[in-house]
């Protein structure tokens, strides 16, 4: 799994003109699923970015001293099948390295489950659907992070 974490003052996600998902103080996350993900990256993920000391101490506008876990911070999940797109021909990005529908609405479902179990507030936009995501990046701090990057030992 592939996640683009933004630490955000705000943010929303509107499908067909409704918003599905909003957040305060806290972080957007733009996650994609490839083929050989299951739930360990799921579970990789969830704690990673939770425990990232990715916001400034408290009276602080600098830095990177807390998690989302430590200021109780907003989530907000959005499913983005292109953060896998292959871009190294022509000039058409390629998706065959983004897992399926039937394969990635599961685990991002998942996902989703597992930052709820974390207590924080978790809002998504709506799997599969065309999203206008707004959100004012705080800092800027942007992250990427991939479950395939970690020591946990891949399937066959």
């Amino acid at each position: 799994m592939r996640a683009v974490v933004q630490r955000v003052s705000h943010a929303s996600v509107t499908v067909s003109g409704e918003v599905t998902g909003s957040t305060r103080t806290g972080l957007v996350i733009l996650v994609g699923v490839t083929h050989e993900d299951g739930p360990e990256d799921v579970r990789y993920l969830r704690d990673k970015i939770a425990n990232l000391r990715i916001f400034p101490a408290e009276n602080d506008d600098v830095g990177f001293e807390r998690s989302a876990l430590d200021i109780g911070a907003d989530i907000l999940l959005v499913s983005q099948f292109t953060l896998y797109a292959n871009t190294r021909k022509g000039r058409r990005p390629g998706f065959t390295e983004a897992a399926p529908g039937e394969i990635s609405q599961p685990l991002f479902d998942e996902l989703v489950t597992a930052f709820r179990e974390t207590g924080l507030r978790v809002e998504t936009g709506v799997f599969g659907a065309k999203m206008l995501v707004e959100l004012a990046n705080d800092g800027p701090a942007t992250f990427i992070l991939d479950s395939a990057d970690h020591n946990t030992p891949r399937r066959p």
